[in-house]
């Protein structure tokens, strides 16, 4: 793995294409925008991930085909939604599609209630894959902040490949052999991220916050189990860690629009204001449809689900869940 083609070049993408780069590989980055290519290749630099010089080894094309020519891995790094089309492209390009792909976007699929690994093997079955999950803010990791992710594959060789092909002193991936586990854990924590933000938008105070944290990494491993993760692993970078980080930080783009939620803003006009997507928001029904059809109970998730889908008024959903019923902890 010396040479790996990033595909999506939101500040995610980018921020891994700086890893790349870090640890010796050669990397060029396909943006669905030509304007972003370009930047990328005479400014080095990228509007999605503003403040950040590009190492100018890093090259860029708008061309799907173009960026997988050569490469030994692809990184997937695409909204979660947008992930089917484009592993459907590069089947297109090359059939069958061999490259071993880092699937790095974080979501379940809407319509379908598929995994992003579980895309991925219908789309392109002949590809090696392994997720990268963990708590991890772009910009931090673009200016090289020590991190640590999970990085999960049931081909324990492919993992392994894996991060001592983009593993650093300051971005630490850890090995684990549940990818389900890893999915679930980054998909959902979106979700709940922005319920602690309308909580913080509320004024509601640190102990709800907290309490919302803890109940809301129950429903994370109900739901894990419930598909086949280990509970083990959500305890680890990928579930605890992730949840806490973007439950507790303005640079969250979930956290920060269940802020700017619980102060009174209409969601159009939150989304309206964004570049970037809100994961949490597209994965919201995939999500509830997913534990309706595994019976799982999912009530603060289900809640979030009402407000930013069905436009169900934020207090009332809040009383709602203060009504249900005092039952066991674990």
């Amino acid at each position: 793995m010396e040479r790996f083609a990033v595909i999506g070049a939101g500040a995610w993408g980018t921020a891994l294409a700086i890893v790349a780069r870090r640890a010796g590989r050669q990397v060029i980055i396909q943006a669905h925008e030509p304007d972003v290519a370009a930047a990328i290749n005479q400014r080095h630099e990228n509007p999605y991930l503003p403040g950040v010089t590009l190492d100018p080894a890093i090259e860029a094309t708008s061309d799907l085909g173009a960026a997988i020519a050569g490469a030994d891995a692809a990184i997937l790094s695409v909204p979660a939604q947008f992930l089917r089309g484009v592993t459907e492209a590069l089947g297109r390009q090359a059939a069958p599609f061999r490259l071993p792909v880092l699937i790095c976007a974080k979501g379940i699929e809407n319509g379908t209630c598929l995994l992003m690994t579980e895309v991925v093997a219908k789309t392109l079955p002949a590809a090696p894959q392994a997720v990268l999950s963990g708590p991890t803010f772009a910009i931090e990791v673009a200016r090289d902040i020590p991190s640590a992710v999970t990085l999960a594959s049931e081909d324990a060789r492919l993992a392994e490949r894996f991060i001592q092909a983009i593993g650093t002193p300051r971005f630490r991936p850890y090995r684990s052999d549940d990818p389900v586990g890893a999915e679930i854990g980054g998909a959902v924590k979106n979700v709940l991220a922005i319920a602690c933000g309308i909580v913080e938008g509320k004024g509601m105070g640190d102990n709800t916050r907290a309490a919302l944290i803890t109940r809301g990494l129950a429903e994370i491993v109900r739901l894990g189990v419930a598909k086949g993760a280990q509970a083990e692993t959500l305890m680890g970078l990928c579930g605890i860690g992730d949840l806490t980080l973007t439950c507790t930080a303005m640079q969250s783009r979930n956290f920060s629009l269940g802020v700017a939620l619980g102060k009174g803003r209409p969601l159009k006009d939150i989304l309206a204001e964004r570049k970037a997507v809100t994961e949490g928001v597209a994965s919201a029904p995939a999500v509830i449809e997913l534990a309706g059809r595994l019976r799982v109970d999912m009530p603060i998730c289900t809640a979030v689900n009402a407000i930013v889908t069905h436009g169900k008024d934020i207090d009332r959903v809040i009383e709602s869940l203060l009504a249900r019923p005092f039952t066991k902890e674990l």
